[in-house]
């Protein structure tokens, strides 16, 4: 994603900080994981390390579809 793209969005995502537990990873990299995923086809199981875990990426995907982050 580039600069431009990611100065857009940015301000549409929640707080890093989470309602429990201690941060979330930079949500840049998780939306770079999302479309990746997307991008090629991968399962989840199979993205690259460089993204971080594939249940943290999948979990922040499910948890914004479910709090309206995406509709955004």
């Amino acid at each position: 994603m580039t600069d431009a793209q990611w100065a857009r969005i940015e301000p549409l995502l929640p707080d890093r900080a989470p309602r429990r537990g201690g941060r979330w990873r930079d949500h840049r990299q998780v939306i770079d994981a999302i479309a990746f995923k997307y991008r090629t086809g991968t399962p989840w199981m199979d993205l690259p390390e460089q993204f971080g875990s594939w249940k943290g990426v999948h979990n922040r995907l499910r948890i914004w579809a479910a709090d309206g982050t995406w509709s955004a």
